[in-house]
């Protein structure tokens, strides 16, 4: 009889023992879902802000090139041709006339006649002379060749 008791009271605490366990991976799996939850909604967060930041950044920039653009119109109109003569008027300058001017004469210096763009030492028929090479077509150059290596370039 106290075997058969001992079984029940086994019994009684093994039952109690099962339902803590199914209690407690409740529980761990719930904290692990809660756990996943708050990493996605702090990743979900940062992206956001990350996101608003952008934004902010873009209006910022977009904020500054319109205000470049004023600056190079105010730039613009102070430079122009009216605006620079209406200043200099108030400054007291004056177009020079004939008499106001002084030439200086530099002993030595030439006046440079003008740019040479063919290098000396080269000689070309024309500004842009081409050698034979660069002007012979495809048929000139088949049949040259078809003529033989010591018959090339020799006119028949």
């Amino acid at each position: 009889m106290n075997r058969i008791n001992h079984i029940f009271r086994t019994y009684r605490q093994a039952l109690w023992r099962t339902q803590r366990q199914w209690i407690g991976l409740f529980l761990i799996s719930l904290v692990v879902v809660a756990m996943v939850a708050a990493v996605y909604l702090s990743v979900t967060a940062r992206a956001g802000i990350a996101g608003r930041q952008i934004l902010m950044l873009q209006e910022e920039i977009a904020a500054h090139e319109r205000t470049n653009a004023d600056l190079e119109t105010e730039l613009a109109s102070l430079s122009s041709t009216a605006a620079m003569q209406e200043r200099a008027a108030e400054l007291g300058y004056r177009p020079a006339e004939p008499a106001d001017l002084t030439y200086v004469v530099v002993p030595g210096y030439s006046v440079p006649t003008g740019l040479a763009i063919v290098v000396e030492g080269e000689e070309r028929s024309g500004p842009l002379a081409v050698g034979s090479e660069y002007t012979e077509s495809l048929f000139e150059w088949f049949n040259r060749s078809m003529n033989g290596p010591g018959l090339a370039g020799v006119e028949r």
